[in-house]
C-alpha cells in the first residue's frame, strides 16, 4: 500500500510539475543494495550491469549482473593477469544483451598515468586481455574515452598524439586478443593546426559508431571551443564530423546516447547545462533543445548519459547538493528533486520503466 502511495505522489507531482523548470518537491529513491560501490552502468532490454569497485578485495573490479531483484555476478575468468588489472577501475562497460567489452584504469608509474586494461566476455565470464604498454601508453598516448559494440564489431574510442596538431581522435579495433590503434590519417579524426579535435564519450548506433566531445578552431585572434559530434558509417570506416548547433563562445559534449532513431548528446554551453538531439544519418538534422532549465555544468562536472523515455528526455545531474531528475522536451520540462540519491552523479539508465543511477558510488532506481 506503501508503495501505491508513493507511486501516486510522484505522479502528481509530475503532473502539477509547471513548464517554468520550477522544481517539483522531492521524490523518494530507493538504493539497491550492491556488495561494493557503483563506477558504470551498461544495459540492454531489461538488464543492467553494474560494474563494482572493492576497494578491499584482492582484485578491485568486480561485475554484477541486476535482473529485476534478481543480482548475479559475472565471473572474471580467468583471474585478472596483468598488473594493473587487479586495482582497475571500471571506465566504460558496452552490452549488447549478448557481448560485454570493458574498459578499465588504474593510475600507477612515475608520473601515475591511467594504465588502461581490456575485458571482454558476456555475463558469464569476463576475460582480462593483457596489452603491451605501446598498445594505450607511452610518451604519444592520450586518454582512453569508451567502449563500444555494434553489431560489426567493438571498438574503443580515445585519442592519440597528432602528427599536426594536438591530438587527434584514436580508434583501437581488436585483431585477435590484441587492439590495434587505427590510423587516422585522411580523416576527420585528425587534427589540423585550423581544427583540433577533442574527443569523448563514444556508443552505438546501429552499425555506426557516434562520438561527442568538443572542437577548437584556431586562427588569428580566435579560439572556438564548439560542441561537436563524430560519426562513422559503419565501425571504424567512413567518418564525418560537425560542430553542434547554438554553441554559444565556449561549449562542450559530454556523453552521449542513442535511441533506434535518434541520438541525444549532454553537455554544457558557457558553463550550463545543454541538450541537442540528431539524427546521425543527416547532420543537418541536429538541433538544441530549447528552455533547458538553468543548471551550472562546468568542465570538471560528471554528467551521466541522457535517456530517452519514449519521446521525453530524462537528464539527471547534480546542482549543488541536489540530484535532480529533469524530464520534457522543448520548452516543457519538469524537474524533479531526488530524495536519497546525494554527490556527483556519474551514471544513468533506463530499464523497463526503471530508471537507475549512480551517485556518490551509491547505485539508486526510481522508487516503483
Amino acid at each position: 500500500m506503501r508503495r501505491a502511495l508513493l507511486l501516486v505522489a510522484a505522479l502528481l507531482l509530475l503532473a502539477t510539475a509547471c513548464s517554468e523548470d520550477k522544481p517539483a518537491a522531492a521524490v523518494p529513491w530507493e538504493q539497491v543494495k550492491l556488495p561494493a560501490e557503483a563506477v558504470a552502468l551498461a544495459s540492454s532490454g531489461d538488464q543492467l550491469l553494474v560494474g563494482l569497485r572493492d576497494r578491499n578485495a584482492k582484485v578491485v573490479p568486480r561485475l554484477l549482473l541486476v535482473d529485476g531483484d534478481k543480482q548475479r555476478e559475472v565471473k572474471l575468468s580467468p583471474s585478472p593477469s596483468s598488473p594493473y588489472s587487479f586495482h582497475a577501475i571500471w571506465k566504460s562497460i558496452a552490452y549488447d544483451g549478448r557481448r560485454v567489452l570493458a574498459l578499465g584504469g588504474a593510475a600507477g608509474g612515475a608520473h601515475s598515468n591511467v594504465r588502461w586494461t581490456v575485458w571482454t566476455g558476456d555475463t558469464t565470464a569476463l576475460k582480462e586481455l593483457p596489452q603491451v604498454f605501446t598498445t594505450f601508453g607511452g610518451p604519444d598516448a592520450g586518454r582512453v574515452y569508451s567502449a563500444v559494440v555494434t553489431p560489426t564489431g567493438q571498438a574503443l574510442l580515445g585519442a592519440w598524439a597528432s602528427k599536426t596538431s594536438g591530438l587527434d581522435a584514436a580508434v583501437w579495433l581488436p585483431q585477435g586478443e590484441r587492439w590495434t590503434r587505427q590510423d587516422s590519417t585522411g580523416t576527420v579524426l585528425r587534427s589540423q593546426p585550423s581544427l583540433l579535435v577533442g574527443p569523448g564519450d563514444a556508443t552505438a548506433f546501429k552499425e555506426s559508431i557516434v562520438q561527442t566531445g568538443s572542437q577548437v578552431r584556431l586562427a588569428k585572434d580566435v579560439v572556438q571551443q564548439e560542441a561537436a559530434v563524430w560519426v562513422s558509417r559503419r565501425l571504424n570506416d567512413g567518418w564525418s564530423s560537425f560542430a553542434l548547433p547554438e554553441v554559444g563562445a565556449r561549449s562542450h559534449g559530454v556523453r552521449v546516447s542513442c535511441g533506434e532513431q535518434l541520438c541525444t548528446v549532454a553537455g554544457w554551453v558557457d558553463g550550463k547545462l545543454a541538450l541537442w538531439q540528431l539524427d546521425p544519418t543527416r547532420p543537418d538534422s541536429a538541433r538544441r533543445l530549447k528552455g533547458v532549465p538553468d543548471i551550472a555544468v562546468g568542465d570538471k562536472t560528471p554528467l551521466p548519459p541522457p535517456v530517452l523515455d519514449g519521446d521525453t528526455v530524462v537528464q539527471v545531474v547534480a546542482d549543488g547538493n541536489q540530484v535532480k531528475v529533469l524530464r520534457g522536451g522543448d520548452d516543457n520540462w519538469t524537474v524533479q528533486t531526488a530524495a536519497g540519491p546525494t554527490g556527483e552523479v556519474t551514471d544513468a539508465r533506463l530499464v523497463g520503466r526503471t530508471l537507475y543511477l549512480v551517485a556518490g558510488a551509491t547505485l539508486w532506481k526510481s522508487a516503483e
